[in-house]
């Protein structure tokens, strides 16, 4: 992503404090697995993997969207990746951009449902997670709680992946660097570049922290959470890695980006 951009919810509004998040990455709406032509041929099923050259459905009635091509009445698949059917429009989600769930890692999401026994937590995967009771730090009586007060809907968390499987994720919340984003803004990122934003043994943070005197927690898909002094340097910053990830130099670019030479601590 080479451009900042308003997400989810332009500005993620709190009960409580009166400060607000900013969002800067963009929320993808959630696919329809709708296919309304009853005359279609349907050679690939929705969220099904695809390579490139595959024939996902056999139909003049639908329209090739991003990641796919029309030839004769069919549609294929331009890029090794995840079917996508909305309404009538045939689009294929590529593999290389999209987080792969790993337990052990923490994670950035949105809560959009809530359920009477946790939450449903959307973290850019090709699954929503879900956080159990269970993984919350305190007891919650729900017959006597509104869970909604605990986490609410559109609330952001910062959370660890405590089990990922094939069809499921899990969440927890029982980590000392979990908690509820209150404040401050967020950004997204390609997972795939965010061991370059972390540097190695942590280096390229703790530059960007130290030049622009921000907090800063990385989800390892993608979401990038960040409050402080020089809050644009952050999202420079970001934007930079994001464009030159595998340039070399790209820690004296930052170093500079950010005001002052090289200070040491990052290589």
């Amino acid at each position: 992503m080479t451009e900042e951009k308003k997400t989810m919810k332009d500005e993620v509004k709190k009960e409580e404090p009166k400060k607000e998040i900013r969002v800067e990455a963009t929320k993808e709406a959630k696919p329809e697995a709708k296919t309304e032509a009853s005359d279609a041929k349907m050679l690939k099923k929705d969220r099904e993997l695809v390579i490139p050259g595959d024939e996902i459905i056999k139909s003049m009635d639908f329209l090739p969207g991003r990641n796919c091509f029309r030839e004769g009445d069919s549609i294929l698949s331009k890029k090794l990746g995840l079917v996508s059917v909305n309404r009538r429009v045939i689009s294929v989600i590529p593999l290389s951009g999209v987080y792969i769930p790993r337990s052990g890692d923490m994670v950035m999401g949105e809560i959009v449902d809530i359920q009477g026994n946790g939450w449903v937590i959307d973290i850019k995967s090709l699954t929503d997670a879900f956080l159990p009771l269970s993984g919350v730090r305190e007891f919650i009586d729900t017959n006597k709680t509104d869970m909604s007060r605990i986490y609410g809907m559109g609330e952001l968390i910062y959370a660890k992946i405590a089990h990922a499987g094939t069809n499921s994720v899990h969440l927890t919340m029982q980590d000392s660097r979990a908690r509820k984003m209150r404040s401050g803004r967020i950004s997204k990122m390609s997972p795939a570049k965010v061991p370059r934003l972390i540097g190695k043994e942590g280096s390229m943070i703790n530059l960007i922290k130290d030049r622009t005197g921000c907090r800063i927690s990385i989800g390892q898909n993608g979401m990038v959470w960040f409050e402080g002094e020089k809050e644009d340097g952050v999202v420079d910053a970001i934007r930079m890695i994001e464009h030159d990830a595998v340039t070399d130099g790209l820690t004296d670019k930052i170093s500079n980006l950010l005001g002052g030479g090289m200070n040491g601590k990052a290589k």
